[in-house]
C-alpha cells in the first residue's frame, strides 16, 4: 500500500518538481494549496497538480483566519522583527502548517512535505508547527535530502526535469529573484537582490504605487479599535465604511498602497545566522501598526507600556523564528491581551507620498488630562511639590558623583577649582 504525503503545493517549480520526485519515489501525493490572499489562479494551480501526478488537491481558503487568529494578534503585540519589519511571510506560516496537519490527520498519514530550502527560515517555521502540533509527524524535507541535493544543483536542472517529465512551468532563468506573496505583503528577496549595495530596481515593486507616483492630494481616514483591534476604517474623503476583519485589512492594503505606503529594503538575521537582504511592501499592515500605536499613547499606562515594549524584541523573534504554537508564546499573548483591554478609540490618519501619519486620536479610557498636563493652566498638583520630587530623585545622582569624584567618566570639573 502506498504511503500518503501532505504537500505544501504552490504551483511554483520547485514544489511541481518536487511533487514528481516523491511521486516517482512511491509516494500518493495529496496536495495542499493554501490560499492566504497570494494573486494566483487556484483552479489553474490545482489542475496542474493533477497533471504533475497528484491523487488529490486540497485547495483552502485561510484569508479571514488569517487576519482574525494571526495578523490581528501580531497587531496587539507590535510585532515589529529588529524594529524594522512587519513579519508577513512569518506571520502566515503556522497556520498553512496547521493546516496541513488537519489534512494529514483527516487522510491519516503521518507524512508531510515542503519545498523550504535549507538556507532559509521557512523549513524551521513548517517544521517546528508540525512537531507542536503533531509530535510524531514524519517530514519529508527535499532540499535537505542528499538524493534530491544530487539531482539539483540550481535552477537550471530543475527546469530540465520539468521538461523530461511535462511538467508545465512559468518559470524562467530571467527573473532571478524570489518572492512570497500573501494577504499581508509581498516579500522579494535572492537572486539580483543579493547584493545589498545595490539598489533595488523599481521594477521588482507590485504591490505598492512608488511613493514619487502616489496621488498630489492627501487621503484622510480614521481607524477604530475595540480593546486593541481593528474594527472600522472610515475614508474621510469618499465618506467609505469598512468593517468586517478581511475587508478591513483588504481596504487597508488598498488605500495605503495608492498612496506608496509600506516600502522596506533592509538586511536581517535569519534564524540559521546568515544575513539576508529582504524588499518587502506591507501597505495596510504599516499603516494599522501605526494607528494601533498612536491610540496605546493616550490609553495605555506608562508602565504597562514600557515592560510591554521591552517583550516586543522577544515577541517578535518568536514569531520570526516558527514559534508561534510554543509556551512562551501562549505566556507572552496572555500578557499583550490584558494590555489591551482598554485599547479603544479612534485614530485620525493622513495618507501621503509613503507616509501613515497620525494626526489625532480619540478614547473614552484616555488617560491624558489636558489640564493636568496644559502648560498654560495651573492646577491637577501642587508645583512646589516637585521640589521634594526632585530632591529625592537626585539622591542616588550625588551618591554616585561624590563618591567617584574626579574619575568619574561624567566628571567635567577642572583638575583645580578657581577661588
Amino acid at each position: 500500500m502506498q504511503k500518503k504525503v501532505i504537500l505544501a503545493y504552490s504551483g511554483g517549480l520547485d514544489t511541481s518538481v518536487i511533487l514528481k520526485w516523491l511521486s516517482l519515489k512511491g509516494f500518493e501525493v495529496i496536495c495542499y494549496v493554501a490560499d492566504v490572499g497570494q494573486d494566483d489562479d487556484f483552479e489553474a494551480v490545482k489542475q496542474k497538480a493533477l497533471h504533475t501526478g497528484a491523487s488529490k488537491v486540497y485547495v483552502e481558503d485561510l484569508k479571514e483566519e488569517l487576519v482574525t487568529d494571526y495578523v490581528f494578534p501580531a497587531l496587539r503585540g507590535n510585532a515589529l522583527y529588529e524594529g524594522r519589519y512587519l513579519l508577513g511571510t512569518s506571520i502566515a506560516r503556522p497556520i498553512i502548517a496547521k493546516r496541513q496537519v488537519e489534512i494529514a490527520i483527516k487522510e491519516n498519514t503521518k507524512y508531510v512535505s515542503h519545498g523550504s530550502t535549507g538556507k532559509g527560515n521557512d523549513q524551521v517555521r513548517f517544521e517546528f508547527a508540525y512537531y507542536a502540533l503533531l509530535p510524531d509527524v514524519q517530514i519529508i524535507a527535499p532540499w535537505k535530502d542528499p538524493e534530491f541535493l544530487s539531482l539539483f544543483k540550481g535552477r537550471t536542472d530543475m527546469l530540465n526535469y520539468a521538461k523530461e517529465h511535462n511538467i508545465p512551468v512559468s518559470a524562467t532563468l530571467k527573473k532571478s529573484y524570489s518572492e512570497d506573496d500573501n494577504l499581508i505583503h509581498i516579500s522579494h528577496e535572492a537572486g539580483i537582490l543579493e547584493d545589498p549595495a545595490v539598489e533595488c530596481p523599481l521594477e521588482v515593486y507590485s504591490k505598492t504605487v512608488s511613493p514619487f507616483d502616489a496621488p498630489e492630494k492627501q487621503t484622510k481616514i480614521k481607524v477604530f479599535f475595540e480593546n486593541g483591534t481593528p474594527v472600522k476604517i472610515d475614508n474621510l474623503e469618499t465618506g467609505e465604511s469598512v468593517t468586517g476583519a478581511l475587508e478591513l485589512y483588504t481596504y487597508a492594503n488598498k488605500i495605503a498602497a495608492e498612496n506608496g505606503i509600506g516600502r522596506l529594503d533592509m538586511v536581517e538575521n535569519r534564524y540559521i545566522g546568515i544575513k539576508s537582504r529582504g524588499v518587502y511592501e506591507t501597505p495596510g499592515g504599516f499603516l494599522l501598526w501605526e494607528a494601533h500605536r498612536d491610540l496605546e499613547g493616550i490609553a495605555m499606562d506608562k508602565e504597562v507600556m514600557h515592560i510591554r515594549d521591552m517583550l516586543i524584541p522577544k515577541f517578535s523573534e518568536i514569531i520570526y523564528n516558527g514559534l508561534w504554537f510554543s509556551p512562551e508564546m501562549d505566556f507572552l499573548m496572555s500578557a499583550f491581551n490584558k494590555s489591551q483591554e482598554v485599547i479603544t478609540g479612534e485614530v485620525t490618519m493622513v495618507l501621503y507620498k509613503g507616509n501613515a501619519i497620525s494626526v489625532a486620536r480619540y478614547s473614552p479610557y484616555s488617560l491624558y488630562d489636558q489640564d493636568l498636563s496644559s502648560m498654560e493652566i495651573e492646577g491637577g498638583f501642587d508645583a512646589t511639590d516637585t521640589k521634594g520630587f526632585i530632591n529625592i530623585s537626585a539622591i542616588r545622582l550625588k551618591a554616585h558623583h561624590l563618591v567617584l569624584g574626579q574619575n568619574s567618566p561624567y566628571d567635567w570639573r577642572p583638575a583645580i577649582l578657581p577661588d
